[in-house]
C-alpha cells in the first residue's frame, strides 16, 4: 500500500470515528436533556432495568454536560478542519448552514444556562422559561431537520 492510500484510509477511519462520536454526543445530550425534566420518572421509563439513573437529575446533569464538552470539542475539530483543510474543496450546503445555525442557538442557550447555575449571575424567572424554551425549541428543530436531511440524503457540505 502506498502512502496516499494509507492517508486516504486513514482520513476516512478518522472521519467515521469522529461522525459516530457525534452521533453518539448528540445521542447522549438528549436522552440527558431530556432527563432534566422529569418525564423519566413520571412515565416510568427509569424502571426499566439499567436506565434508573435516568430519574437522578443530578446524574443527568452531569452526563449532559460531559457530553456538551465533548460536542463542543468535535465543534471545534469540525470548524478548524473546515476553514483550515477542507475549505478549498468543500463549501457548506444549505442544509448544512442551517443546521450549523441551530446548533450555534443550542450551544449559546446551553452556555447561558451554565452562567444561570452561577451564583453570582441571577435571570429572573422569566428569562429563564424564555432561556428553556428557546434551548428546547432550537434542540427540537435540529432534530427534525437533522432527520430530514438523513432521510433525503442532505449532506453538511457539497463539493465546489
Amino acid at each position: 500500500m502506498n502512502q496516499s492510500a494509507k492517508s486516504r484510509t486513514v482520513a476516512v477511519h478518522d472521519n467515521r470515528i469522529t461522525r459516530y462520536l457525534f452521533l453518539f454526543s448528540i445521542f447522549i445530550m438528549a436522552l440527558t436533556g431530556f432527563g432534566q425534566m422529569p418525564i423519566y420518572k413520571r412515565y416510568y421509563m427509569s424502571d426499566i432495568p439499567g436506565l434508573g439513573w435516568l430519574a437522578d437529575f443530578y446524574i443527568t446533569r452531569n452526563v449532559h454536560y460531559l457530553g456538551a464538552a465533548v460536542l463542543l470539542a468535535l465543534l471545534s475539530y469540525f470548524l478548524f478542519d473546515y476553514f483550515f483543510l477542507q475549505r478549498r474543496r468543500l463549501k457548506i450546503s444549505q442544509t448544512g448552514r442551517l443546521r450549523i445555525a441551530l446548533l450555534a442557538g443550542i450551544v449559546i442557550t446551553g452556555i447561558l444556562f451554565v452562567v444561570k447555575n452561577f451564583p453570582v449571575h441571577y435571570f429572573s424567572h422569566e428569562i429563564i422559561i424564555v432561556l428553556n424554551l428557546c434551548h428546547l425549541g432550537f434542540v427540537m428543530a435540529f432534530l427534525f431537520v437533522s432527520l430530514y436531511c438523513l432521510v433525503f440524503k442532505k449532506r453538511w457540505t457539497i463539493s465546489r
